[in-house]
């Protein structure tokens, strides 16, 4: 890990690097079930959301790039689900395997635990044992396996819950 590796809270400024890295996710891993990359507007948005509701996002970033983010966010739409939240890390693609995700966790659930929150769901795909690894370092335990419930790649991917009560 590198020590000029640090952690913070994101900016607006941020959002072009943050896009990049979110986007290249997108179009080369089953981290994001999605198909078609975002927007800046998207991504202006998305943080404004999360000011909006109080969810902190957090940056790392290595001499001056940054190479990793991550946030929680609303686990489900309804009133009865506020106590619970899901979280996301996203490791730029030339930064895998540093240990950044193991710094951008840590403020995630101290943020949790701020916040008043019960529990934190991690969705991640079924083939991502660096993720699922990372997780369960942190004390999260797998609580449910969908098999084929996503579709990119031409194959079906599983997905896997995890949680972590703070």
């Amino acid at each position: 890990m590198d020590k000029f590796i640090t952690i913070r809270n994101a900016a607006e400024d941020d959002l072009p690097e943050l896009l990049s890295i979110y986007n290249d996710i997108i179009l080369h891993t089953t981290a994001v079930y999605d198909y078609e990359p975002h927007t800046l507007d998207m991504r202006k948005q998305w943080l404004d959301t999360k000011k909006q509701q109080g969810f902190p996002v957090f940056v790392a970033e290595e001499n001056g790039k940054i190479v990793g983010f991550s946030s929680i966010g609303p686990f489900r739409a309804w009133a009865a689900y506020k106590y619970s939240v899901e979280n996301s890390v996203y490791v730029a693609a030339g930064a895998r395997g540093k240990g950044i995700g193991k710094l951008l966790l840590p403020p995630l659930i101290e943020a949790a635990k701020t916040l008043q929150l019960h529990t934190i769901i991690a969705g991640i795909d079924a083939t991502n044992e660096a993720s699922l690894k990372l997780h369960k370092s942190f004390g999260f335990e797998e609580v449910a396996h969908f098999k084929e419930v996503g579709w990119k790649f031409g194959r079906w991917l599983d997905l896997k819950f995890l949680q972590l009560m703070v």
